[in-house]
This record gives structure tokens, C-alpha cells and sequence, in this order.
């Protein structure tokens, strides 16, 4: 799993366009280069996707489903009884992993994100601290 801000958009702001990318045995998806554009605004993006999983990796729902803000973006998860979780973007299966895999991934991308753009964010903007919690509740339900 990737998360990236497309360049050139100037001051960098809430609302800056970026990309999410998923990489699986079976496939792979991005966000970018899709006609029409599938873009979204990544860092309200990525909060969103991590709320999201948190009931998937805690056992309190067999499937969710994510779609970016402003965007017709999707990703789909399932568990599995055993724990594995299918990850399917266009009803295309990607691959399969377990949940810390799953977790493990989209931590270290959203570090990542978190490293590369984040502190350039307009310190007042909300999705600095929507960010900071999501990222708190995530870390704090996976470990």
C-alpha cells in the first residue's frame, strides 16, 4: 500500500489531491492515471481509510469497504473465519494477506505520508488532527 500527493499543487493545503496505490499477489489497483480521474484529497483520504479497517482488524466486522473523499476510488475487504483478508478493488481480487499484514501496510505508508507532507499542512486545518487521531485509534486497536 502507497499514499502519494501529486506534485505541483502549490502551497501545500487540506485539501491537496494524492494517490493510493495496492499492490497484492493477484493484481494491483492505483487511483492514478485513471480516466476519469480518481484522485482524491489524501490527506482527508487516508484518515478516513484507516477508520475504516479498524473494525475489519479488531474482529467486529467481516468486510468493509473504502471509498476516498471526492472520488469514485474503492477498495473492498473481507475476512475470512481464519483471519485472512481478501482485498478486491472493480470486484477484482488483489490478493490476500492477514489482518497485521494489512495493518502493517498501511501503517508504514501512512508514516510515511504522515513524514513526507503532513507537517507542511497549515497547522489550523483539520486534517492534521483528523490524521493524528485516526492514526492514535489505529496504532492503539492493532497492538
Amino acid at each position: 500500500m502507497t499514499f502519494t500527493v501529486r506534485p505541483d499543487q502549490g502551497e501545500a493545503s487540506d485539501f491537496d489531491l494524492g494517490d493510493i496505490t495496492c499492490v497484492g499477489e493477484s493484481g494491483s489497483v492505483s487511483s492514478a492515471g485513471q480516466i476519469p480521474d480518481q484522485g482524491m484529497m489524501i490527506y482527508l483520504s487516508v484518515p478516513l481509510l484507516l477508520d475504516s479497517l479498524r473494525p475489519l482488524l479488531t474482529g467486529e466486522r467481516k468486510a468493509v469497504s473504502f471509498v476516498g473523499t471526492d472520488t469514485s476510488f474503492r477498495l473492498d475487504f473481507r475476512r475470512d473465519r481464519k483471519g485472512v483478508v481478501s482485498v478486491s478493488a472493480k470486484r477484482t481480487a488483489l490478493g490476500t494477506c492477514t489482518r497485521e499484514e494489512l495493518a502493517d501496510a498501511v501503517l508504514r505508508a501512512a508514516r510515511e505520508l504522515e513524514e513526507e507532507g503532513l507537517s507542511e499542512l497549515p497547522a489550523g486545518g483539520g486534517a492534521r488532527g483528523d490524521f493524528d487521531s485516526s492514526m492514535e485509534r489505529f496504532r492503539a486497536s492493532v497492538t
